[in-house]
């Protein structure tokens, strides 16, 4: 018996120190990893920070697909074009080498968790919990100064009770100098006030965010759903590509809210241009995901502040710079936005209508579906490159102004006065810096598709010599505008415009680079991650003066 005792109370307290050692080993990684998260969220720079996480997101999204199984059992695509492929979905490009009905529902869904996660709007509501972490380290170091010598109490109410009764004590000692502590009391209740509103409002606007970002979602798919169930022709179309409906619902609302512009099917959605009611559900997605997130974005919590929240609501709507939310916009600007992105539609819809409605890429449509689809083809030439017709085979000068509109940035807005006080980008509002050696030798964007389609010229030197018809210059200039416009519209490879015909080549359903060799291809990736990091180069080639 005292030998069993003897041995209970040994692993007893074995088992005491282990969960001790346990408990202090998760405690030290807690700690550590509570330390890399502040020196990332404090510390790095958020260019940097933003470069590391799509390369990273990158990187596990090839070896993720790297190690699930294509559809095919006799086509494998290569290593670089899956990373391609995972750097063209985190990037939301859409840009393809290879096929997209050669990808597994499990690769699928890889591909659409990249958009997910890499879509303007979830990265924003990520840039949203950094700046509100920061605002409430900022706001702990001022209320462990106001509660210095009080046991290190941090909570905003008590620094401000604290606040109101050092003067109160002030007074009953010394009434002559009770007006002046007063005042200052009242500019530091005033001050630890508002920084307790802006954290309060910017929690409020990660909620709206959210909030949106989960309706559109789910109403997406769910709309999907219901029309491909309710129409034949839609579900005849899966059916025949072997696709499910709800991975299909659920891919395509993602990669059209992210501007993706991946379609599970090969053609994108060209199989479903007679499907009108489907482009109409996909067409507000496209444009609440992109170009008009704003705006829907200002008007949303304008509207929800009507009912609840209406502190914090009139807050962001009247200090959006204080705020420092890159999609928060001024209300003139954000109206302007949307005149801005209706004017740029209804231009290319014109010319579209007038110049295509008689051509063979609309041949077959009646009248309701061809305007649908011109509509729906323009709208997407603003960075979400999903298309309903072959762009080879349409007017050239469409092609010019698809360019001009893959190349201008998202919020591109008409501000008509510099005299009003919303003005967004006025100079006694930016603030001044000098410039440094680097600055001065970072070129704008033009100049970066310059080099760019200059590099690929050289590396399909050969190619351009012996396929005259399919690389051409031109060609390369889209395919690299559209790349780093992050869209993803191409205007493909054709066997019948070789000038020396291949017997063994064979048209595939893939984008004009999946022909380019490897060194192009790893350029046209380096080209999509400036793309997708553009908006930090907005002022770049300031060192050169056009005289």
């Amino acid at each position: 018996m005292m030998d069993f005792a003897c041995f209970r109370n040994k692993l007893q307290h074995l088992c005491n120190c282990s969960c001790l050692k346990l408990s202090c080993f998760c405690r030290s990684k807690w700690l550590l990893l509570l330390c890399l998260y502040r020196y990332i969220v404090f510390r790095v720079n958020p260019f940097t920070l933003r470069v590391c996480y799509f390369i990273s997101v990158s990187l596990v999204g090839f070896w993720v697909l790297n190690s699930l199984k294509p559809r095919s059992h006799h086509f494998r695509p290569r290593n670089l074009d899956l990373f391609f492929t995972s750097v063209s979905a985190t990037t939301v490009s859409s840009m393809s080498t290879v096929e997209m009905e050669v990808f597994s529902d499990g690769q699928l869904v890889v591909l659409a968790i990249l958009m997910f996660v890499s879509g303007k709007v979830f990265t924003s509501m990520v840039r949203l919990h950094l700046l509100r972490s920061k605002l409430w380290r900022s706001r702990e170091n001022q209320c462990q100064v106001n509660s210095s010598g009080t046991n290190g109490l941090c909570s905003p109410t008590d620094s401000l009770n604290e606040v109101e009764l050092g003067t109160k004590v002030a007074a009953m000692a010394d009434p002559e100098r009770s007006r002046s502590n007063f005042d200052i009391s009242q500019g530091a209740i005033m001050t630890l006030d508002r920084e307790n509103l802006k954290h309060d409002s910017i929690k409020f606007l990660g909620t709206v965010v959210l909030g949106y970002f989960l309706v559109i979602h789910v109403v997406g798919v769910v709309s999907v759903l219901v029309y491909i169930a309710a129409t034949s022709s839609a579900k005849d179309v899966l059916t025949r590509k072997g696709l499910q409906t709800f991975t299909f619902s659920v891919f395509t609302t993602v990669s059209t809210f992210a501007s993706g512009g991946f379609i599970p099917t090969n053609e994108s959605m060209m199989v479903f241009r007679k499907n009108s009611g489907l482009l109409l559900i996909l067409l507000p997605q496209v444009l609440l995901g992109n170009t008009l997130f704003p705006s829907c974005l200002r008007f949303s919590i304008w509207f929800i502040g009507k009912f609840v929240k209406k502190g914090e609501a009139r807050f962001l709507l009247r200090n959006t710079e204080e705020i420092g939310y890159f999609h928060l916009l001024p209300g003139l600007h954000s109206s302007l936005l949307v005149m801005t992105v209706s004017g740029f539609i209804l231009v290319q819809f014109v010319l579209f209508c007038s110049m295509e409605w008689n051509s063979a890429a609309l041949g077959g449509l009646n009248s309701y579906q061809k305007v649908i689809g011109a509509l729906f083809q323009t709208v997407n030439a603003r960075h979400s490159g999903e298309t309903i017709v072959d762009l080879s085979t349409i007017a050239p000068a469409i092609l010019v102004v698809f360019i001009v509109m893959m190349y201008l940035p998202p919020y591109t807005s008409f501000l008509l006065t510099k005299g009003d006080e919303e003005w967004p980008l006025k100079p006694e509002g930016r603030k001044k810096r000098r410039g440094t050696l680097v600055e001065n030798f970072i070129v704008s964007q033009l100049s970066y598709l310059a080099i760019f389609v200059v590099l690929i010229c050289v590396t399909e030197r050969k190619k351009m010599q012996e396929d005259p018809l399919n690389f051409n210059v031109f060609n390369i200039i889209f395919e690299v505008a559209s790349a780093y416009g992050n869209v993803g519209f191409t205007m493909g490879y054709s066997c019948s415009r070789q000038l020396k015909p291949d017997g063994s080549c064979e048209d595939k359903w893939f984008g004009f680079s999946g022909k380019w060799s490897d060194e192009g291809k790893v350029i046209l990736i380096l080209v999509m991650f400036l793309g997708r990091l553009k908006k930090s180069n907005m002022e770049g080639g300031k060192a050169w003066k056009l005289l």
